[in-house]
């Protein structure tokens, strides 16, 4: 039995495998010195729990009735170095987009001090934001990498990061490594981050996607992933151009899953962000590896590169959350990537009420004359009767789904007795704030309001592994 640090008695909400969404009004945790959640029952037991946890009422933090608790959030998948240049340069496809804006304003991180500030300040900025668990993208540069895991310690958020790794980049040609320079900088990398012993910083294997990386890059990257037992992420079927290219860079694979699966990099601990062309024959091989889906929807509207079917993802069983995926994407907030994944949905939801067919060949993104979809194939609307993703639902992908997409749901994504503290205290009720409460609005209208409405204002606490982490430090 463990010292408890501190009881806290309100209205938690938080999800599980078999409910998107628990209301719990009127429960009491308790958090103890480690962290971890030791209990979490109705106050209505906390005379036994008092006298088996040997604390008082005076020990207790009472939540006013305006304000709740709930599970931090999961970003699966953001890009640190391109925080600077988010909100702008939204008016390309995504290969265009890499080439003039992306992979430049990257490069930049190979000075340190340029990337410190770039690095501390999404940080902070999705720790404010309720980010209590980011997967983050670096640059190539395993120094800058080195220092944004090194940020993530310091500030207490839960992160893997990543050396990006490429050894093609026929556009923005200083922009790349070798082959061998890559591995062996990623295999320092992989190795120092380990040997600092950061608690909850752990470095994941980053091949930034098929098209940049050659066949013996991503077979060294898999054999390095395996030996020493590494996440993995990277980028899938985001969009048409980019599967016309790896259909050309890569003859002899059946698809785009298998150039990753052959070379050992579909495991249980990958998680791909976008999938939104992936079949499915390669949805079954997600299935069958454990490999997660970061569903990342406001980069595929803003790129116009697609839309990922979240019913459809589900159905086959495949891990899923959610990402913001700056810049692609214009918010660093899971908020706006929880709406965004029900607006997806609905979108969905009308093509297949409409009974509409996408005729992939005659879809062209509006910044060019590219197509944004492969031409191959006509996606016909399903007869079955289709349902929108619920606001519920996407809370779950944004908490407890993202913590599976990672293979860390046994440590953090909701509040499960054993499981380490990661938290926001949300207040609805804040000077300024962006929506109104009502005497008749019910505690799920509250909740609602703050997912659709809400912003960092109305987040004035987070926890990760019940340390308090914001307010942030000279904040």
């Amino acid at each position: 039995m463990g010292k408890l640090a501190y009881c806290i008695r309100g209205t938690f909400i938080h999800s599980t495998d078999s409910s998107p969404m628990e209301i719990l009004q009127d429960y009491i945790m308790g958090v103890n010195s480690s962290g971890k959640i030791e209990f979490f029952e109705s106050a209505r037991e906390q005379v036994d729990l008092a006298k088996k946890w040997r604390f008082s009422e005076s020990d207790i933090r009472e939540l006013s009735s305006h304000e709740f608790c709930m599970p931090g959030m999961v970003d699966t998948h953001i890009h640190a170095p391109q925080y600077s240049i988010t909100g702008t340069a939204l008016d390309l496809p995504l290969l265009e987009w890499l080439d003039k804006y992306t992979f430049p304003t990257e490069r930049k991180c190979k000075d340190v001090e340029f990337a410190k500030n770039i690095y501390n300040t999404i940080v902070r900025r999705t720790l404010k934001n309720g980010t209590t668990t980011a997967c983050y993208f670096a640059a190539i540069y395993t120094d800058s990498s080195l220092l944004l895991a090194e940020i993530a310690d310091n500030y207490g958020q839960r992160a893997f990061v990543g050396k990006v790794c490429m050894d093609i980049n026929n556009c923005v040609t200083s922009y790349k490594e070798t082959t061998d320079e890559c591995i062996a900088e990623t295999e320092r990398f992989v190795k120092e981050l380990l040997e600092r012993k950061y608690c909850r910083v752990k470095p994941i294997i980053t091949p930034r996607f098929a098209v940049s990386c050659s066949e013996k890059l991503l077979q060294e990257l898999g054999e390095l992933a395996k030996i020493h037992g590494t996440h993995i992420q990277s980028h899938i079927s985001e969009a048409g151009g980019e599967i016309q290219c790896v259909k050309t860079l890569f003859p002899n694979y059946k698809n785009y899953a298998d150039v990753y699966d052959k070379n050992k990099l579909l495991t249980d601990k990958t998680v791909m962000a976008h999938g939104c062309y992936l079949s499915d024959e390669e949805l079954a091989v997600f299935r069958d590896r454990g490999a997660a889906i970061s569903h990342c929807p406001n980069s595929n509207i803003s790129l116009c590169s697609g839309h990922l079917d979240v019913r459809k993802v589900l159905k086959h069983n495949i891990k899923l959350g959610l990402g913001t995926d700056v810049a692609g994407g214009y918010s660093p907030s899971m908020l706006d990537a929880i709406r965004k994944a029900v607006d997806t949905s609905k979108v969905l939801y009308i093509q297949h009420e409409l009974g509409q067919k996408i005729d992939c060949s005659s879809v062209h993104s509006p910044h060019s004359n590219q197509q944004t979809m492969p031409t191959s194939k006509t996606f016909s609307v399903q007869k079955e009767k289709y349902t929108a993703l619920s606001y519920q639902e996407a809370f779950r992908l944004a908490t407890l789904g993202g913590s599976q997409a990672l293979h860390i749901d046994d440590v953090t994504g909701n509040f499960q007795v054993g499981k380490e503290f990661d938290a926001i205290l949300v207040s609805t009720s804040v000077p300024d704030g962006p929506f109104n409460v009502f005497a008749d609005d019910i505690v799920e209208d509250v909740v609602q309001k703050f997912l659709y409405l809400g912003d960092d204002r109305n987040i004035k606490e987070v926890y990760v592994a019940g340390k308090q982490v914001v307010p942030l430090p000279n904040a």
